[in-house]
């Protein structure tokens, strides 16, 4: 039987060039955050109403708390109508259309690979049980 040489160590430095930067863009791989932004993809600023008929299975609480967070991100923008009632309208900024072409990525690469996921996750749960 061959030795296996030890695997080298990991580095304090690791995420070295990550130093200073925010952790929010992990945020991208939130839950609803990938469907907000499908939502608003094609350009026209789209009410929270508007948001909740394809958004339906999000409780109203937790897609208030995404459009805050991407909102504080810089990836949507809130305009607040001065009419009565107020209305509020949601529309991608440019950063936020900057993640279209990375999401479309992903989301070709999940149609590619969902044989694979699916047989990983019931090989998973056969030996989990």
């Amino acid at each position: 039987m061959t030795e296996q040489p030890s695997p080298q160590p990991l580095s304090p430095s690791l995420f070295h060039d990550c130093d200073g930067a925010p952790a929010q863009p992990v945020r991208v791989g939130g839950k609803w955050t990938a469907m907000v932004l499908r939502c608003l993809e094609d350009g026209t600023p789209r009410r929270f109403s508007e948001l909740r008929v394809p958004l339906h299975r999000v409780t109203p609480k937790v897609l208030t708390e995404t459009l805050r967070a991407m909102e504080r991100d810089g990836f949507l923008s809130r305009t607040v109508h001065d009419e009565n009632p107020p209305r509020v309208e949601y529309a991608l900024t440019a950063l936020g259309r900057s993640l279209l072409v990375p999401l479309d990525t992903a989301c070709a690469w999940a149609r590619t690979h969902a044989p694979e996921i699916a047989e990983a996750r019931s090989a998973y749960e056969r030996t989990a049980s």
